[in-house]
């Protein structure tokens, strides 16, 4: 008997990891195509950052800097006996490849911890790849929101195909996001040096791709370590200092990055500002428009699971980073000439990214346990399954190569 339950469940395992392998054979083979044909394009056909990648790859000036190496030194290597343009891409490819892997053993872990059913690891691949996929919620029947100056442009999604250094990035920092939960769910009893180290060293990593992430992290974790340690009344203080010490290595790095950065340039004005709106106002008027196209799904799940936010340290913690992500976009700036840039809102796709991921997961797990009535469910699945609809609609024009905007 133990024989044939043991087989039963070697066979569905098989299944299941069969089926997320062919969705992420398709996935890897469109997106493939897509960055590729970004790194062979031009202004107005398949417009993307790339090409400023490839300059920093060669080592030549793109007129920008860019103090994280580790996406152009990966192409750097494929350059070797590759074109650039062929390089750049085949480096995006793995690095981006990556992510649907890592957030499927997430997904796994968390939607199986209320019932562990072959269906359900099924369904969790689906999840994974319809989370690349989702962006923000525009009119289907042409043009942007009243306030906005595109579908994309001031307004931002959680997956923007055109920028090779978020996704990059973006495999190291769904393991950071989700270590760094389960270290704050337990750090203050007991802190494990493992997990700590293991944190340390993505979170470098994620870094050395793209720092936006983790700019958000750090002030998000701090915020939340501070109230911590003061609500205890520095009962935790030697827990928080070990995981601070976590820190310590990406704080080197974004120090040299910062240098590199928003350092003092002869003719030019740099550095960070401080102001309420000021690179937001370039892109758009009506900025709680553009916060609900680009939210509409999470705000509509905070609002119908908001007890899940003291139960749930993931799904509070998604929250607070989303908040955090929000407040440096409206408040932060670069000075000079990239002011109306925006690159402070990297950090908030990022947000708006794992407000996706923790607002799917509530949902999902509330769907399968059946703890929620129909009419809590529905409206959600509505609005997940809408910034779904767009989003698709936005990768096939990404595929054809209309403009990102």
């Amino acid at each position: 008997m133990k024989d044939v339950i043991a087989e039963k469940e070697k066979r569905t395992s098989f299944y299941n990891v069969l089926f997320f392998a062919v969705l992420w054979i398709v996935y890897t083979a469109v997106t493939s195509y897509l960055f590729y044909h970004q790194a062979i394009g031009n202004e107005n056909w398949y417009h993307s950052d790339v090409k400023a990648y490839i300059l920093e790859m060669q080592g030549l000036d793109s007129g920008y800097e860019f103090p994280y190496p580790v996406f152009f030194k990966l192409g750097a290597l494929f350059n070797l006996f590759l074109s650039p343009e062929a390089a750049i891409t085949v480096a995006l490819v793995i690095l981006n490849s990556f992510s649907p892997i890592v957030l499927k053993y997430y997904l796994d872990k968390y939607l199986t911890a209320t019932k562990d059913h072959v269906l359900i690891r099924m369904f969790s691949s689906i999840l994974v790849f319809t989370l690349l996929l989702v962006s923000m919620v525009f009119p289907l029947t042409g043009g942007s929101f009243p306030g906005t100056e595109g579908r994309y442009k001031g307004v931002f999604s959680p997956n923007p195909h055109h920028n090779a250094t978020y996704l990059a990035a973006r495999s190291f920092a769904i393991v950071c996001f989700f270590q760094f939960t389960e270290l704050l769910q337990e750090y203050e009893k007991k802190f494990s040096w493992k997990k700590g180290v293991c944190f340390g060293i993505f979170l470098l990593i994620a870094t050395m791709t793209k720092p936006s992430f983790t700019l958000v992290l750090v002030a998000t974790a701090g915020v939340v370590m501070a109230y911590r340690l003061f609500r205890s009344k520095f009962g935790n203080f030697r827990n928080t200092i070990l995981l601070g010490l976590c820190f310590v290595p990406t704080f080197l790095d974004l120090l040299y990055q910062f240098g590199g950065v928003f350092g003092q340039k002869e003719g030019a004005e740099t550095g960070v500002g401080v102001g309420w709106l000021v690179a937001w106002s370039y892109h758009c008027s009506n900025i709680p428009v553009a916060v609900l196209a680009a939210l509409a799904f999470p705000c509509v799940v905070l609002l119908l699971h908001h007890r899940e936010w003291k139960r749930d340290h993931m799904y509070r913690f998604s929250v607070q980073f989303v908040l955090m992500s929000l407040a440096t976009v409206l408040l932060l700036y670069e000075k000079g000439f990239r002011e109306g840039d925006m690159n402070f809102s990297w950090g908030y796709m990022y947000g708006m990214f794992f407000a996706f991921v923790g607002a799917a997961i509530v949902m999902v797990k509330s769907t399968v346990s059946r703890d929620r009535k129909w009419y809590v469910l529905v409206p959600e699945w509505i609005a997940y399954l809408l910034h779904l609809g767009c989003g698709l609609l936005y990768f096939k024009n990404s595929l054809v190569g209309f403009m990102y905007y």
